[in-house]
């Protein structure tokens, strides 16, 4: 019985931990985000971080910009855009350049699936459209 419940541990520990995935509309993986926010390339290149305050850091640490109550603002805290509490990400002049559903699915402004982003929050999701090439 403790074998077994020292196994249960063990593996929600490490599923906890895993890296969560962006994939483009063919299920191909574009990005992983480890669980301290580090964003990595489909070749695990690092290409920045999202930091527990909602810094963005590009790939040698220097800040980028900032995410804070689906506000997206660059480095020098000029707002770039929007993330609605629906999952619509829109830029600063409120026109919609794409949608983050519940289920993950990412889409462009015209509904086109551009990928998937289940289990990732729909700020971090978002900064993809912002700072990152998606």
């Amino acid at each position: 019985m403790r074998k077994i419940f020292l196994l249960l541990t063990m593996l929600i520990s490490f599923s906890a931990v895993r890296a969560q995935k962006i994939e483009g509309g063919g299920f191909s993986t574009m990005y992983n985000i480890d669980s301290d926010g580090t964003i990595r390339g489909s070749g695990f290149k690092k290409l920045g971080r999202i930091n527990s305050d909602g810094r963005v850091e590009d790939a040698d640490g220097k800040t980028i910009g900032y995410v804070e109550s689906g506000r997206i603002q660059n480095a020098g805290h000029s707002t770039v855009g929007y993330v609605t509490d629906n999952g619509t990400v829109q830029s600063s002049g409120y026109s919609t350049i794409g949608y983050i559903n519940k289920d993950g699915k990412v889409q462009g402004p015209g509904y086109r699936t551009i990928g998937y982003a289940s289990g990732i929050k729909k700020e971090w999701a978002a900064l993809i459209f912002f700072f990152f090439k998606f």
